[in-house]
């Protein structure tokens, strides 16, 4: 199945989406938007590093974990556990989360941000961790 869209619906092969990502990657992450309106954007992102603390302030986020496995903690560095394929994280805009451990490669996450999330809504905790350019890189969408 090809990415198809128009201005009310779409379809997505997420697998052929997936399959170009590189194997590596200077920055931690690389995402593709799927859908991108003021109500809401959602994106397919493979995280390749463990992320540093972290949160955004203009959106909630739905992970849904595709495949790999981890640690994630919201909050609190105490609530760190692990995350499988199946696994939906939820947080609310504000709430600080990162991902200190990568198990099992790739690990790719269908993320839904509402409202949207603008690319550059990443606020590290420690300004020393990175800049928005260092934490995600975007690639162009697949098809339309």
């Amino acid at each position: 199945m090809t990415t198809t869209t128009n201005a009310r619906s779409a379809r997505f092969d997420l697998a052929s989406i997936i399959a170009k990502f590189p194997q590596t990657a200077d920055t931690l992450l690389i995402d593709e938007y799927l859908t991108d309106t003021a109500a809401a954007s959602s994106r397919v992102f493979r995280v390749y590093r463990g992320t540093p603390p972290h949160f955004h302030r203009g959106c909630d986020e739905y992970l849904y974990v595709l495949s790999g496995r981890g640690t994630f903690w919201m909050e609190d560095p105490s609530t760190e556990a692990e995350f499988k394929p199946g696994d939906l994280l939820f947080f609310e805009k504000g709430t600080v989360h990162a991902l200190p451990k990568i198990i099992e490669e790739p690990v790719v996450f269908l993320s839904v941000d509402t409202p949207r999330r603008e690319p550059n809504d990443i606020v590290f905790v420690n300004s020393e961790d990175g800049t928005p350019e260092t934490f995600i890189a975007q690639r162009e969408r697949s098809g339309g």
